[in-house]
């Protein structure tokens, strides 16, 4: 048996096997409302029945002022889970498993989608004050808002509320977005975190955040769901966030209630200079692996079976995140069965006839 078609378990979720898909905006809510809608019932379905073991859904933003886009999706009340729930059902129905990641975009946020511009929308367009661990902007983006220490506690309030709604929605997994130059990752970073208060300066204050979200959501949602955190492992910028407080952050959040390690790189400064390639990433998922006891997944130009299959037998990466990889083609899992020689019981008898 092929490792990458091996079952995972974690807490109460088994997927039927290693291929999971990464979060990837989509920046498709129509209304500007943060309300998901028949795109992406049929662009997460698709997933499932191309036989993904887990899929990750989009960014999906805690607040109105935490999404990315003014398009972007959101979970912030009972329209919003009624509307998820369609998508969650859907890949349901069709053998997939889902989770949500819940985000908080930060400095980044109110900004345009890949095909409508560049840099910030302003509030005639639909978009908002952003806010952030610091009044620095990202690159070519307005100036955010310094949150005050008061309002910290709102933030995680917002990601427990936004818990509770998916799990009303029947997701399978959470993760917390804690990588990308977003909100979580910005107080993280010392890059962007310049604060005085107990939420900056050392290691573990610029930690604090996210751990009280993590303990939070993990008291909030109970014993049975799986969560996960997406760290980006590396700024690739000197003075930055590294790979060895991604690991020790990571065991924290072991510690505080978290089970899964979804491992990524950079995003915090548009300027970083970052070595693209086949597996560049894999590395920091497997620094995390080493020193972590819990499951990790790779992630960054894993295009083919063989490749996915290698660094699963290397035996330190739990999972593979293919992201574009299935993007354009939502049937890459039940092709790289076919690569590897692996018979599927849950091909659809369907696609039979298809050259997969």
């Amino acid at each position: 048996m092929s490792k990458l078609f091996e079952p995972i378990s974690v807490r109460n979720l088994t997927t039927r096997n290693r291929i999971w898909i990464p979060p990837m905006c989509q920046y498709s809510c129509h209304n500007k409302d943060g309300i998901v809608n028949t795109w992406h019932v049929v662009h997460y379905g698709e997933w499932a029945v191309g036989g993904a073991g887990m899929i990750i859904a989009e960014a999906t933003a805690v607040t109105p002022i935490g999404r990315i886009s003014p398009w972007c999706a959101g979970i912030w009340s009972e329209d919003h889970a009624k509307a998820w729930s369609v998508v969650v059902n859907a890949v349901h129905e069709l053998g997939g498993k889902i989770g949500i990641q819940l985000a908080h975009a930060g400095r980044k946020g109110s900004s345009n989608s890949d095909w409508s511009g560049t840099g910030t929308v302003g509030e005639l367009g639909g978009g908002w004050q952003t806010v952030s661990s610091t009044d620095r902007p990202f690159e070519h983006y307005e100036a955010p808002r310094r949150l005050e220490t008061e309002e910290l506690s709102n933030v995680v309030h917002e990601f427990v509320n936004a818990a509770n709604l998916a799990v009303s929605a029947d997701f399978d997994l959470l993760e917390i977005h804690a990588a990308h130059g977003y909100l979580l990752h910005q107080f993280l970073s010392p890059l962007t975190n310049d604060r005085t208060d107990i939420y900056g300066g050392s290691l573990e204050n610029r930690a604090r955040l996210l751990l009280e979200v993590v303990i939070a959501v993990r008291a909030n949602v109970g014993d049975d769901l799986p969560i996960a955190v997406r760290f980006s492992a590396s700024d690739w910028t000197e003075g930055g966030w590294t790979q060895e407080e991604t690991a020790t952050v990571a065991q924290w959040c072991l510690d505080a209630g978290a089970d899964f390690f979804d491992i990524s790189s950079g995003g915090i400064i548009g300027t970083a200079t970052i070595p693209w390639g086949p597996n560049y990433q894999v590395p920091f998922a497997e620094h995390v692996g080493e020193k972590v006891d819990a499951p990790v997944s790779a992630v960054g130009m894993i295009t083919t079976a063989t490749q996915a299959e290698d660094i699963l037998e290397k035996g330190i990466v739990d999972v593979v995140m293919i992201g574009r990889a299935a993007l354009g083609d939502p049937y890459w899992p039940l092709r790289a069965a076919k690569e590897l020689g692996v018979e599927l019981d849950y091909k659809p008898k369907q696609l039979g006839r298809a050259l997969i």
